[in-house]
């Protein structure tokens, strides 16, 4: 029974698998269009990839070595752990498709790995890469989570996103079209947004068929764009207390549709890196505190 009074992203993995999943990140060696200047060199505001990369995941190890090394950290406590191969770092499908292909395929051949989750920007979808795990997907769990952020066009240029929102409705109508199970990554607090445009946000999530959403709090880290302007006054943003966040987050739940699966609320980046906001809590605290807000109310 799930303990949450919303659908969780383990509840989402109950459908689909009988024991307990654990995402392994995976860093591919990928760029951005944003970065390798097809777009833009300077990627965008608010992006440090290493405030979201674990230690044991680094691209000078094969994928086999990095699952390995991520299976032996979680095995000592979970020994019967199965392991989904998650392609976070960057633009995971941002090469050529038979580099790609072979990744994807060196991950899911590693003993006790049972499908793919592959990250990745809405206007990097290779037609002949989708048409490849279409076919995976018919007997391998597969799911394309799609940065997008906000459906604010105005945000998504202010921050430096270089793509649409119409660019996310296209890339996610064409994934389930091919079987694949879909997920959004989006961001509260973003420059300039007020709540309102939050909300808008998640009634704009819910016209999708999307599976699984992340969110998580706008956070600042040392040494990118949005961090410059923050420390010049300039980032204009709202800084939330955790329990204001989490009143929000409850806000949220309540909004998007219930069939979407919540995979969290918050990140958390190193602590030599973040420079706000510092809350202390670990996911499942602050899980916890949105639990509180929602049961309150009911």
């Amino acid at each position: 029974m799930n303990p949450h009074p919303y659908r969780d992203f383990a509840d989402f993995l109950a459908c689909h698998f009988t024991g307990k999943m654990q995402k392994l990140t995976v860093d591919g060696g990928f760029t951005c269009p944003n970065r390798d200047g097809t777009l833009g060199r300077d990627g965008c505001i608010y992006c440090s990839n290493r405030s979201f990369t674990p230690s044991y995941c680094r691209s000078s190890m094969s994928v086999t070595e990095q699952i390995e090394t991520g299976k032996r950290f979680f095995a000592r406590k979970y020994p019967s752990m199965r392991y989904l191969a998650y392609f976070q770092s960057f633009t995971g499908t941002y090469a050529d498709s038979s580099r790609l292909i072979d990744l994807y395929s060196e991950a899911i051949a590693v003993d006790g790995v049972d499908g793919l989750i592959i990250g990745t920007r809405p206007d990097c979808l290779n037609p002949d890469l989708l048409r490849w795990l279409s076919e995976l997907a018919e007997t391998t769990f597969v799911m394309i989570e799609f940065g997008a952020e906000t459906s604010h066009d105005v945000t998504l240029q202010r921050i430096n996103r270089c793509h649409t929102w119409q660019a996310v409705e296209d890339a996610v109508h064409a994934t389930r079209r091919e079987g694949i199970f879909t997920g959004l990554h989006l961001i509260n607090g973003l420059p300039g947004e007020t709540e309102v445009m939050m909300m808008q946000t998640v009634d704009a999530v819910n016209q999708l068929p999307v599976d699984v959403v992340k969110f998580h709090q706008l956070q600042i880290v040392r040494g990118t764009p949005l961090a410059r302007l923050w420390e010049a006054g300039q980032a204009d943003i709202i800084s939330w207390t955790a329990q204001e966040y989490a009143a929000l987050c409850s806000r949220i739940v309540r909004r998007l549709r219930p069939d979407i699966a919540i995979d969290r609320f918050v990140s958390q980046s190193p602590d030599e890196l973040l420079l706000t906001p510092r809350w202390g809590l670990k996911n499942h605290e602050f899980t916890s505190l949105v639990i509180k807000e929602l049961l309150s109310d009911t």
